[in-house]
């Protein structure tokens, strides 16, 4: 370990060279990769030089203990040593993860897009708290949220909700996210108090890049139409609304919500590149079906993965065989613990694929 770690350490080094060579930064798009790849670095490189720190110190106290002959200092140098072993241990797990590969689009925006399931109404309605409960989980991070498309219900729900998460490693918190999320609660209308199950599905997806896919003009065919829909005054009586085609996958995007028809055509555009850069990579997860076991973040989405029972008060995440009884907290927001836990379980799963 101590011999990546110094290679590690080396390329950081020549990496923080490079960054203040005013050479170098007169080329910005590499000079901010330099930098980026800097500070991706930077936690493994504090962990690995504390590391060696302690090997060192480690060392020096057991030459200390094997030449000492007062019984006191002995005991003090033993009770030193395996304190000092166990921080070594708890270090190494540590840089253990670190060392892992880095998914490449954990520090990416996110497009969550939500769509109401099997259960009538009560799905929709149900889409509408999974809507809120990001929100508000984006709020609590200091994260920008921008609505990009919505099919409302009419009674408080949405058919479907489409909205960007803007900051820094959305994905890598909410790509465990993805799959169906199923509730049981009694709707407001069932006069027996019967419960009911219902389901929603939610996918989120890393915002692509231009350099991370490229379409072609001649594969689009946009068609422009008049806004449907509460959309406030003029939006109904433009040809506002944007609706784009990719022909060579027969994927179809829609944006109608501003009033400005560039606008729904840019909205459109980011969440089509976004959905054709997630199709690319299932494909690719597709190919490498053992690390597809083992990544709880890139599952199938037809996977039932969490619970949220209304009767008992509690959140079940099926992956993990995980429960939590807030459900109030959690529908507001409060999602963190059930995130932490995917993200640990994930990192469990890999490391145990790597050793």
């Amino acid at each position: 370990m101590i011999e990546k770690l110094t290679v590690i350490e080396n390329r950081y080094k020549d990496l923080e060279a490079q960054i203040i060579d005013p050479n170098v930064m007169a080329d910005m798009p590499a000079w901010q990769k330099l930098c980026k790849e800097h500070a991706d670095l930077r936690p493994l490189v504090e962990a690995a030089r504390e590391y060696k720190d302690n090997v060192k110190i480690l060392e020096e106290d057991k030459e200390l203990l094997g030449s000492e002959s007062d019984e006191e200092i002995r005991d003090l140098l033993k009770e030193e040593i395996d304190e000092r072993s166990k921080d070594l241990e708890e270090q190494e797990e540590k840089i253990k993860v670190l060392l892992l590969p880095k998914d490449p689009n954990d520090h990416k925006n996110v497009i969550v897009e939500i769509r109401a399931g099997a259960g009538g109404d009560e799905a929709g309605l149900f889409a509408g708290d999974l809507f809120r409960m990001y929100h508000m989980y984006a709020d609590s991070k200091n994260w920008r949220t921008e609505l990009m498309s919505l099919s409302d219900q009419g009674i408080g729900g949405v058919k479907e909700a489409v909205f960007m998460i803007t900051g820094e490693g959305a994905y890598s918190m909410l790509k465990y996210e993805s799959g169906v999320h199923r509730v049981q609660r009694v709707p407001e209308t069932e006069s027996s108090g019967r419960i009911h199950t219902s389901t929603a599905t939610v996918a989120v997806l890393p915002e692509a890049e231009d350099v991370d896919v490229e379409i072609s003009a001649n594969d689009l065919r946009i068609d422009v139409y008049r806004s449907s829909g509460n959309g406030g005054q003029s939006v109904n009586t433009t040809d506002s609304a944007v609706r784009i085609t990719h022909i060579p996958t027969g994927m179809v995007v829609s944006c109608q919500d501003e009033k400005s028809q560039l606008k729904n055509k840019d909205k459109a555009m980011k969440i089509l590149k976004s959905r054709l850069y997630d199709k690319m990579l299932e494909e690719q997860n597709a190919q490498i079906s053992q690390d597809r076991k083992s990544q709880v973040g890139t599952g199938d989405r037809s996977e039932r993965i969490r619970t949220y029972n209304f009767p008992q008060g509690r959140i079940t995440d099926h992956r993990i065989n995980m429960t939590i009884y807030q459900l109030d907290s959690f529908l507001n927001g409060d999602i963190q613990e059930m995130i932490d836990a995917l993200i640990t379980y994930d990192q469990a799963m890999k490391l145990g694929a790597v050793s």
